[in-house]
C-alpha cells in the first residue's frame, strides 16, 4: 500500500507515524510546499531571536530517515485527480492507495484599503511570513496589528521583545476573546501593557492610507483613529488551503467534508486539521491526522470531536487552560475564586460541569475535563466545589468511568 499525505504540520506529521507503526512495510510520501518542518507556535520567537530556524521543528532528528518516509519538500500540489489516484505537484506526479489532505490555512486578510495588495501586510502562518517579518522588523519602529487572538499576541509578544511602539486594534471587547472571559483576558492586557503595547477595542479598520505605492503608513479606524506604522500583520481569521480539491471530485463547502473517519466523499481520501475545518487547534489537528491514518491502515476508527480543549495560553509565565463551554446561559451557574496570580471560573449546568477556565494555576486541569466530558453530576457532593478531588469517587464502572457516592 502507498499512503500519500499533503501537508508537513501536525496532522500529516502526526499521521505518517501512525501508518508506519501500524504498516511497517507501506510506503508512505510527504509532499509539503515548505522546506523545513516547523511549528507555527515558535515562529514568534524565530522573529524576536529567542528561536533559531533549525530549533523550531517539532520531530526529533533522522524523522523521515528513521521511518523510511518519503519526504517531497519544496513540492507545491496543483492538481488532484481523485478517480486516477494521482498527485500533481512542481511538473512531476505521484500516484496513491490512501491520501490525506493536511494542507492547512491561510491567513484571511480582509478586503479593506490596500490591506490586501500592500507589500507591508503579513500574516503569520507559515516560516516564509515569520522570515519576511523577521526582516523589515530590524529597521521598523511603529508596527499596527490587527486581531487580539492568539497569532497576533504571538506576534506582538516578538515585537515587544524587540522594543518595538506596537498597537494591537480588534472588534471584540478584550484580548483573546474566543478563548478567555473578559476577567481572564485583562491579565495578559495588562502584561502586554506593560511590555510596551497599546490596545482599542470595539474598533475595526475603516481604510489605509499609502506613503508610496505598496506600503501602508496608516490604519483609519471605524471611529476615525489614523495610527502610524512602517508595517502591518493580520489575523483576523483563516481560510482553509483547498485549492488543489478544485474540480477533484471531492466534495468541498468551504472546508473539505469528512465522515466521522475523516474520510471525504472519496473512498480512500481523507482530510484532517485546518483543511476539514473541525476545531483546528494543535491537539485536534494531532488527534484527526492520527484517526484518519488508522483508517487509511483499514483499522476503523471514530473522530469524536464534541469535546474540544478549547486551548492553552502562556504569555509572560501565566499560564490559562478553557476547556468546554466558554459562555454561560441562562440558568447556568457561574462560580468563581480569584487569589493574586490565580482566576479559576467554573460554569454549571443541570448539576454538572460544563465549563471551565482555569488561570495561574492549571496543575488540576485532567481533573475538571475528565468532569466536563462525561458530564458527571456533582451537585450532590457536600463540601465546596473546589476541594472536590478523584479522591471522591467512589469506584470504576464496568465502563472503565468513575462514579460518585451520593448522599
Amino acid at each position: 500500500m502507498k499512503h500519500v499525505i499533503i501537508g508537513a504540520g501536525a496532522a500529516g506529521i502526526i499521521a505518517a507515524r501512525t501508518i508506519r507503526e501500524l504498516k511497517p512495510n507501506d510506503e508512505i510520501v510527504i509532499i509539503s510546499k515548505d522546506e523545513h518542518i516547523i511549528s507555527r507556535c515558535l515562529l514568534h520567537r524565530y522573529i524576536c531571536g529567542e528561536r533559531r530556524e533549525d530549533q523550531l521543528s517539532f520531530i526529533e532528528d533522522g524523522f523521515f530517515e528513521d521511518n523510511r518516509i518519503e519526504w517531497i519538500r519544496g513540492g507545491n500540489v496543483n492538481k488532484l485527480d481523485a478517480s486516477a489516484k494521482i498527485v500533481y505537484y512542481s511538473g512531476s506526479s505521484t500516484t496513491f492507495d490512501t491520501l490525506l489532505i493536511a494542507t492547512g490555512a491561510k491567513a484571511f486578510i480582509p478586503p479593506v484599503g490596500t490591506l490586501r495588495t500592500a507589500k507591508n501586510v503579513f500574516g503569520l502562518r507559515d516560516f516564509g511570513d515569520a522570515k519576511a517579518i523577521a526582516e523589515i522588523v530590524e529597521t521598523a519602529n511603529k508596527i499596527v496589528v490587527i486581531g487580539a487572538g492568539f497569532v497576533d499576541l504571538d506576534a506582538a509578544y516578538a515585537f515587544t521583545r524587540l522594543k518595538k511602539d506596537v498597537h494591537i486594534i480588534d472588534v471584540a471587547p478584550h484580548v483573546l476573546s474566543a478563548n478567555l472571559d473578559a476577567q481572564s483576558a485583562v491579565a495578559y492586557q495588562r502584561r502586554f501593557e506593560d511590555a510596551g503595547c497599546r490596545f482599542t477595542f470595539g474598533y475595526g479598520v475603516y481604510d489605509t492610507v499609502e506613503s508610496e505605492p505598496g506600503k501602508i503608513s496608516q490604519v483609519i479606524l471605524e471611529n476615525g483613529q489614523a495610527l502610524d506604522c512602517d508595517f502591518v500583520v493580520v489575523s483576523t481569521g483563516v481560510y482553509p488551503a483547498r485549492e488543489l480539491l478544485d474540480g477533484s471530485g471531492v466534495v468541498i463547502d468551504k472546508l473539505a467534508m469528512v465522515n466521522e473517519y475523516m474520510e471525504t466523499n472519496i473512498k480512500g481520501i481523507y482530510a484532517a486539521g485546518d483543511v476539514a475545518g473541525l476545531s483546528g487547534i494543535w491537539p485536534n489537528a494531532r488527534r484527526q491526522g492520527e484517526v484518519a491514518a488508522r483508517n487509511m491502515c483499514g483499522f476503523e476508527t471514530v473522530y469524536e470531536d464534541s469535546f474540544a480543549l478549547k486551548n492553552t495560553v502562556n504569555f509572560y509565565d501565566l499560564a490559562t487552560l478553557t476547556v468546554g463551554v466558554l459562555a454561560p446561559e441562562d440558568g447556568d451557574i457561574v462560580i468563581t475564586r480569584t487569589e493574586t496570580d490565580l482566576y479559576q471560573r467554573l460554569i454549571l449546568r443541570g448539576g454538572c460541569v460544563v465549563g471551565a477556565i482555569l488561570q495561574g494555576d492549571i496543575s488540576n486541569a485532567g481533573f475538571w475535563q475528565y468532569l466536563i466530558k462525561k458530564q458527571i453530576p456533582v451537585d450532590k457532593i457536600d463540601k465546596p466545589i473546589w476541594k472536590i478531588s478523584f479522591a471522591d469517587f467512589c469506584g470504576v464502572s464496568e465502563t472503565g468511568d468513575y462514579y460518585w457516592q451520593h448522599a
